[in-house]
């Protein structure tokens, strides 16, 4: 039996728990909800106020020279590179990802298309339980193209290697599923679609900052991702898009704003290619949110993702196994993959009443946060998550189904 003296250990002996003091949480609230929105870096509210105050205030149109304004959506890239295992020069913080997947899919689909092996090939594929975002994306795609391309959706992980067959163009995967946790085997369905001839896109959403990630060493094609969940860059921060150098010469894509001119100032009526990572932008950047995502970046420099993931899987498993200890007289079912392999750093638990008991977790400091159907999600952050966060969680949970503490007619928020 798991103890609250065992979880106050195991803080005791955590060497990523300073890492704590870094982020502004409320003493009165258990964050659990990490994986939808990152908590606030102290450091960022100084750096907003110099970048409103400094930067714009006192410097104004100058700070797109003096402060590196301009080159500030490649600088940013590069200092979050090294966290999905990318090189110099290949990530561009920019736009938001339903854009970047947007921009990643067309441009993977024009180098296919231009490739006289693959020019006649028509499917897209991705996961019918990928974030909605990623189908609406292709579907629009699909429609717009109009060239007689087909969207297959996969059902389940297991069949992804029997569908990414030599008919496909272009694989759109998210590594680790937002609903329920599981993570796919990069490295292995990369290798797999290139053998059959297709790109691959992995959309990073709910793995950068939270599970070791190495793009080049999968040699993946592309990749996007958000920067306002384990990367704690803000609410609706930039997302970012990852164009390999092995890429960069061949990639285009339709929205040629110009910010992606090889020349932008020259202010020439057509376009020409930049060439590099930044044929991966488009317009002016919103440079306030941009600037912020630093501020998300800078704990990652004080630790690696090795040790970040031995502390997930520690406090995922710890969830876990207090949840079986003290609610397994409740309808309960654990949604996220007990294989370390296999999960990210969320656990996914599904209730016939998620929505009404993950409100009650909220109303008595708790948050998590659900999804459709039944699932209530809990996002553990490594640099702020604690042992007796854990703890404490699971007793209030316990507390709540034990005396049914929740309103099963409570109507649901715009925002679950």
């Amino acid at each position: 039996m798991i103890s609250e003296h065992d979880c106050s250990q195991l803080d005791a002996k955590d060497e990523l728990a300073h890492l704590r003091e870094l982020f502004a949480l409320p003493a009165d609230t258990i964050y659990l909800d990490g994986n939808s929105l990152g908590a606030q870096p102290k450091a960022a509210l100084s750096h907003a106020q110099h970048i409103i105050s400094q930067e714009w205030g006192t410097d104004l149109i100058k700070s797109w020279n003096k402060a590196g304004w301009f080159n500030r959506p490649l600088s940013i890239g590069n200092e979050l590179a090294p966290i999905i295992g990318a090189g110099p020069d290949e990530v561009a913080v920019t736009d938001s990802t339903s854009v970047n997947i947007f921009k990643a899919v067309a441009g993977a689909l024009h180098i296919q298309k231009n490739n006289a092996t693959t020019a006649q090939r028509r499917i897209i594929l991705t996961e019918r339980s990928n974030f909605p975002t990623d189908i609406y994306i292709l579907e629009g795609i699909k429609h717009f193209l109009d060239d007689g391309y087909e969207l297959r959706l996969v059902d389940s992980p297991a069949d992804l290697e029997h569908a990414i067959d030599t008919d496909v163009a272009v694989v759109l995967l998210t590594h680790v599923n937002y609903r329920t946790g599981y993570m796919l085997d990069m490295a292995a369905l990369t290798a797999h679609a290139q053998q059959q001839g297709a790109l691959i896109i992995w959309d990073l959403c709910h793995s950068a900052g939270a599970v070791p990630v190495d793009l080049t060493q999968a040699k993946a094609d592309f990749a996007v991702g958000c920067t306002y969940k384990y990367l704690n860059a803000g609410p609706g921060a930039p997302a970012f898009i990852w164009v390999p150098k092995k890429h960069q010469a061949l990639f285009t894509q339709p929205l040629t704003g110009w910010w992606a001119h090889q020349s932008p100032f020259e202010m020439q009526p057509s376009f020409q290619a930049a060439g590099d990572i930044r044929g991966a932008l488009c317009g002016t950047q919103p440079m306030i949110s941009l600037s912020l995502v630093s501020s998300g970046l800078a704990a990652f420099k004080q630790t690696s993702m090795e040790k970040i993931r031995l502390k997930s899987l520690a406090l995922t498993d710890l969830f876990i196994r207090l949840i079986e200890q003290r609610c397994a007289n409740h309808p309960l079912t654990l949604e996220t993959p007990r294989d370390h392999a296999h999960r990210g750093s969320q656990v996914s638990i599904a209730h016939p009443h998620g929505y009404a008991v993950i409100q009650a977790l909220i109303e008595q400091g708790v948050i998590g946060d659900y999804r459709e159907p039944h699932i209530m999600r809990f996002g553990f952050t490594p640099l702020y998550t604690s042992f007796m966060d854990v703890w404490r969680a699971v007793d209030i949970l316990t507390d709540i189904l034990d005396h049914k503490k929740y309103d099963i007619n409570l109507a649901k928020s715009a925002v679950t």
